[in-house]
């Protein structure tokens, strides 16, 4: 265990107070969703023991993350592979274990070991640039791994998550533009395919993507299509947003959340009782604090003092962002339903936790970022 009370200077304090910030924003909104229930009380609980695991993180010297990466890795991999053999299915998706009446979700934590190994793998190259596209696929093998055992959960939503981190990842470490664009032309492919299939085989593309899903992924274009059966979640979320307007309805005044009429209020759609009881500048707070956070993030992973620290940052960062902005855009008609929870906000405790670990191995390439004299 590496820690040094100088060390104590460099954590970003930033970084905590948007969190708490965050946290009032969660337990507010979960307990106007859910009045008569103790969720939000569960949530403060997880947020305690969330902090109490990100202090365990900073305890420990982030650079031992790269030397365990590859046994995180495949620690990750098995939990992802019993659930096709163990888990029971939940909201059409067989993505949680269910012990003594917790569930915990492997693809949250596998989301931090994907960033690890593959930070580990970019930093062993020591810069080396990828000249062919071909020599991309050590890349391509860490991300599709768990991708493929989340796809078939199934989970199109975290699947994505996935995909960004590797984006994100491959753009700080210096990819070639004419390899996005081969990638691209590949995802291109695969979209035309499956179009292909939509309007000519029918009975296939269901076969690979659930009727129920494809539903969800493309009401937010026009909910009123079917206003009472794929289309109500979203048409019930306007409806909640734009009763906020500017100043909100006031704390504990929304009706769309504690009446169920925003189903799963309290976790994937809380950000439409936060802006239906905040209003716009409620929403905008809370969006102001999220660009905070990823601010800092990005600052945290310019200054590492090495580029495995800054490869980490990268992901995370892409992590976040890709999951604030399909939350909020889902809840307002912008983007398709996918069940990503919003960070922080959502209740949730294995998503919660995973965020303080995140965090905290943030936090711990920050604090370690410059030289310690005197030691």
């Amino acid at each position: 265990m590496d820690f040094s009370k100088k060390y104590l200077k460099y954590i970003d304090y930033w970084i905590i107070m948007i969190v708490i910030g965050l946290g009032v924003f969660s337990y507010f909104g979960i307990s106007s969703a859910k009045p008569d229930s103790s969720f939000a009380t569960k949530q403060l609980i997880w947020f305690v023991l969330g902090f109490f695991v990100l202090i365990m993180v900073l305890l420990i010297d982030y650079e031992l993350l790269s030397q365990y990466a590859y046994f995180l890795y495949g620690i990750g991999m098995v939990l992802l592979l019993g659930l096709l053999f163990f888990a029971d299915e939940t909201k059409g998706i067989t993505g949680w274990y269910e012990i003594a009446g917790i569930k915990f979700q492997p693809s949250e934590p596998m989301k931090i070991f994907t960033i690890i190994t593959l930070a580990r793998y970019l930093h062993k190259r020591e810069e080396r640039p990828f000249n062919r596209f071909i020599d991309l696929y050590p890349i391509f093998l860490i991300i599709g791994a768990p991708l493929l055992l989340i796809l078939l959960q199934p989970d199109l939503g975290t699947g994505l998550v996935f995909i960004t981190i590797m984006v994100s990842m491959m753009l700080v470490y210096g990819v070639k533009i004419k390899h996005f664009a081969i990638l691209g032309s590949i995802g291109a492919t695969g979209i035309a395919f499956l179009t292909y299939l939509y309007y000519f085989q029918e009975k296939i593309f269901f076969k690979i993507i659930a009727k129920y899903q494809w539903l969800r992924l493309t009401s937010f274009l026009d909910p009123s299509k079917d206003p009472v059966g794929s289309g109500y979640q979203v048409i019930q979320s306007l409806i909640a947003v734009g009763s906020g307007m500017l100043k909100g309805v006031g704390l504990y005044q929304g009706k769309q959340g504690k009446n169920n009429w925003v189903p799963e209020a309290h976790t994937d759609f809380i950000f439409s009782v936060i802006a239906e009881e905040h209003g716009f500048i409620g929403a905008s707070l809370l969006i102001l604090l999220f660009f905070l956070l990823i601010y800092r993030i990005v600052r945290i992973g310019m200054e590492s003092k090495d580029r495995f620290g800054t490869y980490v940052a990268a992901g995370m960062v892409g992590m976040w962002v890709f999951t604030i902005y399909e939350n909020v855009g889902m809840t307002i008609s912008l983007m398709p339903i996918t069940g990503i929870p919003l960070p922080f906000i959502s209740y949730g405790g294995s998503s919660l936790l995973a965020n303080f670990i995140s965090l905290g191995i943030i936090l711990n390439i920050g604090m370690r970022r410059k030289t310690l004299m005197f030691e």
